[in-house]
C-alpha cells in the first residue's frame, strides 16, 4: 500500500514544508482542522509507535516542542493539541508515525481530521510565519 507521507518525504507529493532535518519533516496539514495545524513525520517509514526507533521518536518529540513554541508565538492560540495516534481504533488514518500539532481556540470542537482543503494562500502565509519563528529560536 502506498504511503502518502513516504511520497511527501521523497518529494513525489507536494507539501507546505515548515522544517526538515535528517530524521524528520514538518509541514502544514493541507486538510487543517485549524490554521497552523502541523504534522511532524519521520523520514523513515514506521507504521506507528510500536515500530518507531527511539531516535526518530525522540526527534519528533524535540521538533514538536520547537514547533509548538513557534505556533504559540506566531498564532497566539488559546491552546494547542499535541496528538500522536496509533491504529484505527485510536483515530490513526495514515499509517506512518507522525505527530499532530493543532492550535485551538476556546470553544473549538476537538477534531483531529478535516475533509476541507486549506486555502493555498493562507497555508503559504502561515508557513512563512512559523518558519520565521523557528529561525528566531
Amino acid at each position: 500500500m502506498a504511503c502518502i507521507f513516504c511520497a511527501i518525504v521523497r518529494g513525489d507529493a507536494p507539501c507546505v514544508k515548515i522544517h526538515e532535518d535528517d530524521l524528520t519533516l514538518s509541514f502544514l496539514d493541507i486538510f487543517p482542522v485549524a490554521r497552523g495545524h502541523a504534522l511532524i513525520v519521520t523520514k523513515e517509514h514506521y507504521d506507528d509507535i510500536f515500530s518507531v526507533s527511539p531516535e526518530a521518536m525522540a526527534r519528533v518529540a524535540a521538533n514538536s516542542l520547537r514547533l509548538a513554541t513557534a505556533i504559540d508565538r506566531a498564532l497566539a492560540p488559546d491552546g494547542l493539541s499535541v496528538m500522536q495516534l496509533n491504529r484505527p481504533a485510536a483515530g490513526q488514518s495514515v499509517f506512518h508515525y507522525h505527530m499532530h500539532l493543532i492550535p485551538r481556540q476556546q470553544g473549538d470542537k476537538l477534531e483531529i481530521h478535516s475533509r476541507v482543503k486549506g486555502d493555498d494562500d493562507e497555508l503559504a502565509a502561515t508557513v512563512s510565519l512559523l518558519s520565521a519563528e523557528l529561525e528566531r529560536a
